[in-house]
């Protein structure tokens, strides 16, 4: 969920003019093509319009807003990252509100942050305010991973907090004949009908390797590989570090026949027919495998690490406050969300 309007440059947003969101869809689209209009949709897309905070009011919390350990555990890994790259530039994709931002900044030792320029990726013109409001004059702002890349002459440390959950991603289903895709359409009255598009070519995956059952579902995130490796390859030096709820290929769909997908309305997990409910009012998000990252970060990337959020914090949690050890609970989210640390 950290993504906030990135994914309008997929080449979809044609689509989206032609359709327009709240409008009956015809014809069958593709699942991720559904969702990326009604996250992203200028006009009506819950990103660029719907969304105007995180937290408690809003529609779901982040973890590092639930206690202060993850901010500090990126700024200690941030520092190491700006002193063995040599880089003096730090990047935060999808920043939200600022907050996890101005916190990092905050916690970094003095000595590097005087010297650290820190730029943020974002194109939602109300989180770009938010932030702006919070930051001022400390931050830089662009609307593409690859401008910034640019600014910083390809050497930069980068990070990101529940922004790949946010890309819209494929479903399939397997059936007697192999995978099959989810496509959608919505009849007059709005309501969404689902169908199984004929057997074709998938995405690169690694959870069409698992021995799944037949009938079980599972999501792609194939529009981050396409974000993921368009960026990649402008990237020299620095360090890349990646927080999102998920897991490994082996274990994501563990006890998960239909799959992860499902929408936040007001901090109200909606799942099944209810995902179509409020297209443009909810949010939409799926578990990542993290299995897919490290694979599709191949060859420009090489992972250092994969860590739980409750391992990664650890070392950074006051013992003293009961939200930091919370996030250290084997049962909480510090378990759901993984942290993957790469270098070039």
């Amino acid at each position: 969920m950290g993504l906030m309007g990135l994914m309008g440059l997929m080449g979809l947003m044609g689509l989206i003019g032609l359709i327009g969101l709240m409008n009956p869809i015809s014809s069958h689209i593709r699942f991720d093509h559904f969702m990326e209009r009604a996250l992203y949709d200028p006009r009506h897309g819950y990103y660029a319009h719907r969304i105007t905070g995180i937290g408690r009011r809003g529609d779901f919390t982040t973890a590092p807003m639930l206690s202060a350990a993850p901010a500090r555990a990126i700024a200690a890994w941030a520092a190491r990252a700006l002193r063995g790259s040599g880089c003096r530039d730090l990047i935060e994709v999808g920043p939200g509100e600022g907050t996890l931002a101005a916190a990092v900044l905050r916690h970094l030792p003095w000595h590097i942050r005087w010297r650290t320029r820190l730029h943020l990726v974002e194109t939602s013109p109300v989180l770009t305010s938010l932030q702006q409001k919070l930051l001022g004059r400390r931050a830089r702002w662009h609307r593409t991973l690859q401008e910034a890349l640019a600014v910083c002459g390809g050497r930069a440390v980068i990070f990101s907090n529940e922004l790949v959950d946010a890309f819209p991603v494929r479903r399939f289903q397997r059936s007697s004949d192999g995978w099959r895709e989810l496509a959608v359409s919505l009849d007059a009255n709005h309501r969404a009908h689902e169908s199984l598009l004929p057997a074709a070519p998938l995405p690169p995956s690694s959870a069409f390797d698992q021995a799944h059952p037949p009938g079980q579902w599972i999501e792609v995130h194939d529009s981050y590989r396409e974000w993921l490796t368009a960026w990649l390859p402008a990237w020299q030096a620095g360090r890349l570090l990646t927080i999102d709820y998920g897991a490994t290929a082996a274990d994501l769909y563990h006890r998960r026949p239909n799959g992860t997908i499902r929408a936040y309305l007001y901090h109200q997990r909606l799942e099944g027919p209810a995902i179509y409910a409020n297209p443009g009012r909810q949010d939409l998000t799926a578990d990542v495998n993290f299995t897919d990252l490290t694979d599709w970060s191949v060859p420009w990337a090489a992972t250092s690490s994969l860590l739980s959020l409750r391992e990664f914090s650890h070392p950074f949690a006051d013992p003293h406050n009961p939200l930091d050890q919370a996030l250290l609970d084997p049962h909480s989210a510090g378990d759901a969300f993984l942290v993957l640390d790469q270098a070039p």
